[in-house]
């Protein structure tokens, strides 16, 4: 059970933790001080329910289409290898840099709604908690809810971290170096999870 939690929990943290619309938007808010609670609440929980989805259909699914699990196990290593060139280019080239820019003051409920926006409507999410979690989920027999349980985990913590870790961080990404050595790592993680989905 340990080692599917484990499991879960990086590959859960290794495909939230690269830089979107989503966790800019967090980002922002946790280093403007607004609404925080609510939004890492907001974006954690619509990521276990998600995840949950996955996993919990996923053993259904594949029992009835045996050549879907090849074809999604190699089609997220093609997607985990993008992502990771995508993340190394921007390491490269500092094209990941973000500006928190000092905006006006949002209220809560058009904050949530945008949030809700970033986290629904972006199709990557549905790729990476749906389809990628569950996919690799079977691959823990019997230990599915224990992989589910450590990628929730990973999601709670990373939200939490970024929203009010932020303002730790506002002197730091400042520099452009820093989003640059950010993606560096990010693209490691991506590609080394993609060389083992086809080991």
């Amino acid at each position: 059970m340990s080692t599917a939690l484990f499991a879960g929990f990086l590959l859960g943290l290794s495909l939230i933790v690269a830089i979107g619309a989503q966790n800019a938007f967090v980002l922002r808010q946790g280093l403007l001080r607004r609404h925080v609670l609510p939004i890492v609440l907001t974006c954690a929980i619509s990521d276990a329910l998600l995840i949950a989805i996955g996993v919990a259909g996923f053993a259904t699914v594949l029992a009835s289409l045996t050549w879907l699990e090849p074809v999604m196990r190699y089609g997220g290593a093609v997607f985990l290898a993008l992502y990771a060139l995508r993340s190394l280019h921007q390491s490269l080239t500092g094209a990941g840099a973000l500006r928190a820019a000092k905006t006006q003051e949002t209220r809560l409920l058009p904050a949530l709604l945008t949030c809700l926006a970033f986290t629904w409507l972006n199709p990557h999410v549905y790729l990476d908690t749906v389809v990628l979690l569950g996919s690799i989920s079977t691959r823990y027999a019997g230990q599915e809810m224990a992989f589910a349980l450590g990628a929730m985990v990973a999601s709670f913590t990373f939200f939490f971290s970024l929203g009010f870790g932020a303002r730790l961080l506002e002197p730091l990404f400042a520099k452009p170096i820093a989003w640059r050595v950010l993606d560096g790592m990010i693209a490691l993680i991506m590609m080394s999870i993609a060389v083992n989905l086809v080991r």
